[in-house]
């Protein structure tokens, strides 16, 4: 795997960049479909891609728990398994213990929880995440980290940073297959001087890229934007920078303006399910009334499947007779909408008009 910074921006600063693995080429910034199970929910992997995605993310600990992930290896890895022929990035789990499992215990060996889906006591370590991972046979694996949530105290926040960073070097250390590479996490909470420390002791564990983790989970926006300043001078300009979990329009506009280059989130498609369509002024919720005789497309500009064949009438529809096709609709359109909106925001960048791009677009975003 390698990484190139292919355009700065004159006007902002901002780049967009080329990532190549084994799976495929991916042009930054990008967007970053989450198949949690081995699956964009509700989505065959041929639908996905023709939203333009080239990577996609699963995830260790839903993996591990079913349906294991000695099965997958046996049916040939996970690009096999889920018939995904482009890039895959896993999640360590971290996350997964910290925000679905109500009885877990932390120490510096790893985390103990229960099943989410039995109830049953397990146990998820730096080794067992990476032999997960390895087994799964992804492209971009992540290190097993510890999650905290935005109201801690300094001190707390530096014991998590430090247990991160301990679990690092012990990621580190376990084999992976050659094809894959170890993207190290940044924690620090929201405390800059922990922020630019974890990034500092985590860049020699980095060799072609690196995460941002730990933000978007509750604080404002103004908070983020904060940290990610913070870390802009510090991490690696060689290297693909990843703020993990984050999938609104506004956040992806902004984070590319402080040097971010991939970006994940379930919301699109979770929002979708809920009746929720993404568009460049924010959320359309077409399953409200104001739409029932509405035979116009869910956004006029918007070159998707669901747009060039469907109303938001008749979307409205579905979702009010709960009929699963219109969440897929509505995943298909927002899974493109951010693929268009990546798209354009790589274009502005490699025509130095970044900076007003963003202004423009920010002006119009009501959230």
């Amino acid at each position: 795997m390698r990484f190139e910074v292919v355009h700065t921006c004159k006007q902002s600063g901002a780049r967009t960049g080329r990532l190549y693995t084994e799976h495929g080429v991916i042009d930054t910034p990008c967007f970053m479909p989450v198949g949690t199970k081995a699956t964009v929910k509700g989505l065959d992997p041929e639908t996905v891609k023709e939203t333009g995605a080239k990577i996609v993310l699963s995830n260790t600990y839903h993996l591990y728990l079913r349906p294991g992930h000695e099965l997958v290896e046996k049916a040939g890895g996970l690009h096999k398994f889920m018939n995904w022929d482009g890039a895959i990035l896993t999640d360590s789990g971290g996350f997964q213990v910290f925000s679905l499992s109500s009885l877990r215990k932390v120490t510096d060996e790893g985390m103990e929880f229960n099943s989410f889906i039995d109830g049953s006591r397990h146990f998820l370590s730096p080794e067992k995440s990476m032999e997960v991972q390895r087994a799964l046979g992804s492209d971009i694996v992540m290190a097993f980290d510890e999650l905290t949530a935005p109201d801690i105290s300094h001190e707390r926040a530096r014991e998590a940073m430090e247990r991160t960073l301990l679990w690092l070097d012990r990621c580190a250390s376990q084999k992976l297959k050659s094809h894959q590479t170890l993207f190290p996490i940044v924690q620090g909470n929201m405390y800059a001087d922990l922020r630019r420390e974890s990034a500092l002791r985590s860049i020699p564990y980095a060799t072609c890229g690196i995460a941002i983790g730990g933000l978007s989970v509750g604080e404002p926006a103004e908070t983020m934007y904060a940290m990610l300043d913070a870390l802009a001078p510090v991490l690696p300009w060689d290297m693909p920078r990843y703020l993990m979990g984050v999938g609104t329009a506004d956040y992806i506009v902004e984070g590319v303006a402080r040097g971010v280059d991939m970006f994940d989130c379930v919301l699109p498609t979770r929002i979708a399910r809920n009746g929720t369509a993404m568009v460049k002024e924010g959320f359309l919720t077409i399953r409200n009334r104001p739409y029932a005789e509405d035979f116009t497309p869910v956004d006029p500009e918007c070159d998707c499947y669901a747009c060039r064949n469907y109303t938001r009438a008749y979307i409205r529809h579905l979702l009010k007779a709960d009929e699963i096709n219109g969440g897929r609709l509505l995943s298909i359109h927002n899974l493109r909408f951010l693929a268009r909106l990546t798209a354009e925001v790589r274009a502005a960048i490699n025509e130095d008009r970044f900076g007003d791009f963003r202004r423009e677009f920010m002006a119009g975003y009501k959230g």
